[in-house]
């Protein structure tokens, strides 16, 4: 609402505008009545009513600022547009207008948030559940289940509510939820997470926690309660704000003084107008943003770039994010001499090849096809493994309990299937996540960069994570962490090693993308809910896009700082120069116009390529 206030305002100060020329140029409007030396015809009066509204208007925001302990320059305006008023240039008075309503717009083009930002995660919700009841499915919403209703979860359906399995086993995909890259089996007495989804198996589900109290639910309420507190964002110009006030106060003040005619300060205060202050950082920002673009990054709002280009910490997500949720097998462990590391993995590939299991088809994938046999009386025990037959032996290949029932119990920690042949155990075969080629790369540039700190956040279990972030470059790793453990992470972050950016993937990462300072999505995939819960959205599968987007905002800082430094600079000689009394105030508006001219060229340099230093690119 409060940017299509300002768009309004723009609209109507051309609005009176053209109206005041139509009755001053083709009408020849006369005086309707004077006040002195100062003649009111018809487009002066016009102008003058929308001026003084708006200079209410905009005392008014001033006031509240200074109620907050924020002083900006933003006063100068209002004592521009008096000084003109009280000498009756009534076209310089309009420009002046035209300038800081037409800069508010161009700010709130480069700062506005996406109107819809949770629209994905909200169409994810679950609504309707199928509850049993005397043995028959009705379909309910999800909202009218009470806790102690049975729920049948069918294969591939979302899990409605937070419950115990009463009757079946499956795995369930917690991906979203937990950032565990391999799907659970779970169970009759086992807990099941809403928003996790069913495998192959239909289950039946006691209802533990009513839907608000969910897990899934929960994460919809924390990213509202996020989304409802938007960052503000301070005008770079505003730092400035008190000595440019001073400086063109005294000079306005010492012509005045000087020539003993009040129309001097009207002409220094025209062209001490903050408008090219105020038009400087927007026009960066706006050419960050496209730059960003060219870049394969949606960035949401300006204060992003801010904040990257000033970001200490740096969290990411381990599944989809750091690695690209997709096993590759680690090792090949052989427990009988009879097998090498080969063969066993080429019986076990040819048993595994028409499951459908995460596990089974990264085996199959990684296992090279001339290694990979017909299998025959093929049986697949859920939950469990599979058996068959492969080159005239009987090899059974899943959990170590279903493979070898009698075989003592191994310390392995990794993702893990068990294989025996003719009956005897033969040894296992782990897997891991397949690190993203980029990741590393990525990580150390960020340092060069200038990050101070470089954590992963991951639901996955310890051994899991920590042999990723090994792999990454990373030493700060925090696993085996729930949504909001996630959050409270970021919270604990202390002050001096923010700003703090995050980056994933998944559902479950949507509330740590809004508690951070800037939340980084990996969008590639489509519309998720961490895509619509962040700051910026990289649309590529390239995790390296982190630095462009870091090296990008400090490049667009630069240039804004440089922009908003140079139109100080500027409008100050030109308050010099006004001091003389060689510039009316109307020509000293449309000087503004060349310097707002100015500072837009300037802004636009954002758009160029950042130094090989800002990519992180330089030796070390």
């Amino acid at each position: 609402m409060k940017n299509l206030k300002r768009q309004w305002k723009f609209i109507v100060v051309l609005i009176a505008g053209a109206v005041g020329l139509i009755s001053q140029f083709a009408l020849h409007s006369k005086s309707l009545f004077s006040i002195g030396n100062l003649q009111f015809p018809v487009h002066a009066i016009i102008i003058d009513i929308i001026g003084i509204l708006m200079a209410i208007s905009l005392l008014l925001e001033i006031f509240h600022d200074w109620k907050t302990g924020r002083y900006g320059v933003d006063i100068l305006a209002v004592i521009a547009v008096v000084s003109t008023i009280l000498i009756g240039d009534v076209w310089a008075e309009w420009m002046i207008w035209v300038m800081m309503t037409g800069g508010e717009t161009l700010e709130d083009y480069a700062t506005g948030q996406a109107n819809k930002e949770l629209r994905a995660l909200l169409d994810k919700t679950p609504r309707i559940a199928n509850k049993l009841v005397d043995g028959k499915i009705t379909e309910v919403k999800v909202d009218d289940l009470q806790v102690g209703d049975t729920v049948l979860i069918k294969p591939g359906q979302q899990v409605p509510v937070d419950g115990q399995i009463v009757k079946g086993t499956s795995s369930f995909d917690q991906s979203s939820l937990t950032g565990e890259s391999v799907p659970v089996t779970k169970n009759p007495g086992d807990e099941l997470m809403s928003g996790s989804v069913n495998g192959d198996v239909a289950v039946e589900m006691k209802v533990t926690k009513a839907a608000k109290d969910s897990e899934y639910q929960s994460i919809v309420a924390l990213v509202k309660s996020s989304q409802a507190q938007p960052a503000k964002f301070v005008k770079m110009a505003d730092r400035y704000a008190i000595p440019f006030t001073v400086i063109s106060l005294i000079i306005g003040g010492v012509a005045w003084a000087v020539s003993g005619d009040a129309t001097r300060f009207a002409e220094v205060m025209v062209v001490a107008s903050p408008c090219p202050l105020l038009i400087a950082a927007p026009v960066a920002l706006v050419s960050g943003m496209s730059s960003m673009s060219a870049h394969h990054i949606i960035v949401k709002s300006g204060p992003t770039l801010e904040k990257l280009a000033r970001a200490k910490t740096f969290a990411f997500d381990k599944t989809g994010t750091l690695t690209e949720n997709q096993l590759i097998v680690d090792q090949v462990v052989t427990d009988d001499k009879s097998f090498d590391q080969k063969e066993l993995q080429s019986l076990a590939a040819s048993v595994e090849q028409q499951s459908s299991h995460v596990i089974a088809s990264s085996l199959v994938k990684a296992t090279d096809k001339d290694l990979i046999h017909p299998v025959t009386n093929l049986k697949e025990t859920t939950a469990q493994g599979v058996e068959g037959d492969v080159d005239g032996k009987h090899v059974k290949v899943g959990k170590l309990s279903f493979v070898a029932p009698g075989h003592e119990k191994l310390n392995v920690t990794s993702t893990a299937v068990y294989v025996s042949v003719d009956g005897k155990f033969a040894g296992y075969i782990t897997l891991k996540d397949k690190m993203r080629p980029e990741s590393p790369k990525t990580i150390e540039r960020l340092r060069r960069q200038g990050a101070e700190d470089i954590m992963m956040l991951t639901g996955d279990h310890k051994q899991v994570a920590e042999k990723v972030a090994k792999e990454a470059g990373i030493t700060d790793v925090r696993s085996e962490l729930l949504p909001s453990q996630k959050i409270q992470a970021i919270k604990d972050v202390p002050k001096h090693l923010r700003p703090v950016v995050i980056t994933g993937d998944g559902v479950n990462d949507a509330p740590s993308l809004t508690a951070a300072d800037v939340g980084i999505a990996m969008g590639a995939k489509g519309a998720t809910a961490a895509s619509e819960s962040a700051d910026a959205v990289i649309m590529v599968n390239d995790i390296s896009k982190v630095n462009d987007a870091v090296a990008i905002s400090k490049h667009t800082m630069k240039v804004a700082n440089i922009d908003v430094l140079t139109a100080i600079g500027v409008v100050i000689i030109i308050e010099l120069i006004a001091f003389t009394g060689v510039i009316p105030a109307f020509w000293g508006a449309i000087l503004q116009e060349v310097v707002d001219m100015i500072t837009i060229s300037l802004g636009l340099l954002a758009k160029t390529k950042p130094s090989d230093k800002q990519f992180g690119l330089e030796e070390k």
